[in-house]
């Protein structure tokens, strides 16, 4: 048996350094497959394509599974009002377009842009962000941030199990549970 007090230190430095990089591959293989192979939200999108205008939106779509989704932090909601939301799971929800557009009477460049929200029972405070990648579990810097815009919600008789990001006619349209946001376009 080999004993590491009669290993020169190198060797111990190698073998340590053999292990880590081991369980940090390990643990990029479980991220890789959890996020793309086989996520428990898988990614969805959302495209509109009209005259020369292209549209699409990028996100993950979690399942209701029995929970309280919109509601107070006391009754254990998953999405709490008044609290930050990615706007679906995973990854940052992404908006490009290859237009200028006009959200709500808003003008927002042709680009790529991030969007999160605030929920809250009566209207959701949907936030415009420069920051497109990567894991939103909290609010981005305000530095990039290029607009807010107050959107009504509307209650569904029929709960959508599946969050759900689809345009209809030239409206980006959230359904989650109960809750049903449009985002006009123009």
């Amino acid at each position: 048996m080999i004993s590491h007090k009669n290993l020169p230190p190198m060797k111990i430095i190698k073998i340590s350094l053999f292990a880590v990089l081991g369980l940090v591959v390990i643990a990029g293989l479980f991220f890789a497959y959890g996020l793309y192979i086989n996520p428990k939200s898988p990614l969805g999108t959302a495209e509109l394509k009209a005259a020369d205008k292209e549209i699409s939106v990028r996100y993950y779509r979690p399942y209701k599974k029995g929970r309280l989704i919109f509601g107070e932090a006391a009754d254990g909601a998953l999405v709490p009002f008044g609290s930050y939301w990615r706007l679906g799971a995973n990854l940052t929800t992404k908006l490009t377009t290859n237009q200028d557009l006009d959200i709500a009477g808003r003008l927002l460049p042709k680009g790529t842009y991030g969007l999160y929200v605030y929920p809250y029972a009566e209207n959701w405070v949907l936030y415009i962000h420069t920051k497109t990648g990567g894991f939103s579990a909290s609010e981005p810097d305000s530095s990039g941030l290029l607009m807010k815009i107050n959107l009504p919600v509307q209650q569904l008789e029929t709960p959508v199990e599946q969050f759900t990001m689809d345009f209809v006619g030239s409206a980006l349209r959230i359904q989650w549970d109960t809750t049903k946001v449009v985002i006009p376009l123009q």
